[in-house]
């Protein structure tokens, strides 16, 4: 066995067992051997460096891919080249899915900042899925996520102001972040704020006043890209105050 002082960064092996975000990606609830089984599958690719594609629309959908650091934001393009911003994945959480359906990607994977991918080809995972009970229901547990975020997207869009946009969109980082170990109050945003506006359907302009508007108030701290949310419960309510509209009017 190698020494502390001759042990390399490259003898350690990563694998999902000693991976810190294990409980939050598809290893969540599998035992030692079928996390054995699902790490001989896993490609371990180059880091992604800002501005650098994952894949891009149109690209052969051969693999689904968890972000072990750093931050992807998915979008499509029109054919007028207009981007929609589609989401922002964090670490522990996957992307790729929508290779699944017609064999190719069809929307684009964009690094934010420099990122650590792990790629699970889609043939062996569903070879894998035949065999293992546990991992078939993770992958359906990270399908039934995605679909649930679309439904709250389009919620979001179609029935919330500008500030509950924004607080939705903050409350849901810090949520997020607090999963992953991390401040839940005190956290960068590794989009801008272009991204940000692109994916609420809100106006740069508007992002930016928002987010003065708030600090004004004493709501949170912002310094370019790092925010301090000082009374998230503030957050919260404006959330839930526009949850609670929804069922009384549903009602």
């Amino acid at each position: 066995m190698p020494s502390k002082k001759n042990l390399k960064i490259k003898d350690v092996k990563i694998s999902c067992s000693n991976c810190s975000l294990a409980e939050l990606c598809l290893p969540h609830g599998m035992d030692a051997a079928d996390l054995e089984a699902l790490d001989s599958i896993i490609k371990h690719q180059p880091p992604l460096h800002a501005g650098q594609h994952l894949y891009r629309a149109g690209d052969e959908g051969l693999s689904l891919f968890a972000v072990r650091a750093g931050c992807l934001k998915s979008y499509c393009t029109s054919r007028d080249g207009e981007e929609q911003v589609l989401g922002f994945t964090l670490p522990g959480e996957l992307v790729g899915l929508d290779g699944l359906s017609s064999g190719h990607y069809v929307s684009n994977s964009l690094a934010l900042e420099t990122a650590s991918i792990c790629a699970l080809p889609f043939l062996q995972l569903e070879e894998l899925c035949r065999t293992l009970p546990s991992l078939y229901r993770q992958v359906m547990r990270v399908v039934g996520k995605e679909v649930t975020s679309d439904h709250e997207m389009l919620m979001l869009l179609g029935k919330r102001s500008a500030e509950e946009r924004l607080a939705t969109f903050l409350v849901s980082l810090s949520g997020r972040y607090r999963a992953r170990g991390l401040s839940a109050t005190e956290f960068n945003l590794p989009m801008s704020r272009q991204d940000i506006g692109n994916y609420l359907g809100l106006a740069i302009e508007t992002v930016s006043r928002l987010f003065a508007h708030l600090q004004e108030n004493g709501i949170l701290i912002v310094n370019r890209r790092q925010v301090v949310l000082l009374d998230l419960d503030h957050l919260k309510q404006l959330v839930d105050s526009c949850t609670l509209g929804r069922s009384a009017s549903a009602s």
